[in-house]
């Protein structure tokens, strides 16, 4: 059970501050069961051990024997260094999961001890309101009771997706990354409100309303996407000008280029580290 299992996290930035806070939440974790440790940024851990009530810990002190599940939330260029420090301080029970960009099942175990149990996820910041689109792919030596625990420890932050890790880059485009796209898109409009003599927060507020409510639409109903502008467009009309304006300027080209290049860029992250020769 959650309830019962120790997780730590290596790194204490925004996308582990978020995982923490999801998983609170849902009160399936203690908050004492939950250990962050980072390089050396004692105020950080300050931080959240206040806002959260976890406990917090130097990387030297870290309790291994205790840790269920150890998630490396670190800067992808810290990962070599962080495997080479714990393979031998690990327990070979224990799963250690990848949050990070570019760092695949078969880096995490060519660099730990044989047979080691491990994961990739990519989870977005929207795990901190339990809304998150996470994506899991299984190592070679985890087993499904392991995985079904880590798969249920995600949902603590949204919907999970466990899928083959080699779509995992072009799920980090879409949705790893995604949120900060939206962000740009809500910005742009909530600056034209603004232009327009609209008040700054409730053009922000409009907008967010507007993207929230087309997102439920979306979940709740069986149409595509095109089939509900469909809905919207009438000849002639308001929507179908911003649209016919957005392709112009080539809106749906400026999409695609900001997935596949976020998708892109991850995959070079995994070939630059896979280029350090590090003996494992």
């Amino acid at each position: 059970m959650l309830n019962q299992k120790t997780i730590a996290f290596m790194g204490a930035g925004n996308m582990a501050e978020a995982m923490i806070s999801g998983m609170i939440q849902t009160e399936k974790i203690p908050a004492q069961q939950i250990i962050v440790t980072n390089r050396g940024n004692q105020d950080r851990l300050n931080l959240l051990k206040e806002k959260y009530g976890v406990r917090i810990s130097s990387i030297t002190e870290l309790p291994y024997s205790e840790i269920d599940f150890l998630f490396l939330a670190m800067k992808p260029k810290g990962a070599e260094e962080t495997l080479s420090v714990i393979k031998n301080l690990i327990p070979k029970q224990q799963v250690v999961i990848s949050v990070l960009a570019g760092i695949s099942t078969s880096y995490m175990e060519e660099r730990l001890n044989p047979e080691q149990k491990v994961i990739r996820v990519m989870p977005n910041t929207s795990s901190m309101i339990q809304e998150s689109a996470t994506a899991m792919s299984i190592g070679a030596y985890t087993d499904e009771g392991n995985a079904a625990m880590v798969e249920e420890l995600l949902a603590c932050m949204g919907e999970v997706y466990v899928i083959p890790e080699d779509q995992m880059d072009i799920f980090t485009g879409i949705a790893g990354s995604g949120p900060a796209y939206f962000y740009y898109l809500m910005e742009q409009m909530e600056n034209i409100g603004q232009v327009s003599g609209m008040d700054n927060e409730m053009a922000r507020k409009i907008a967010a309303q507007t993207v929230y409510g087309a997102a439920k639409m979306i979940m709740e109903n069986e149409e595509t996407p095109a089939e509900l502008i469909d809905n919207i467009v009438s000849p002639n009309g308001t929507t179908a000008a911003g649209l016919n304006a957005l392709k112009k300027h080539n809106g749906g080209v400026a999409i695609s280029q900001a997935v596949n290049h976020a998708a892109k860029r991850s995959k070079e992250i995994s070939k630059e580290l896979d280029n350090i020769l590090v003996p494992s």
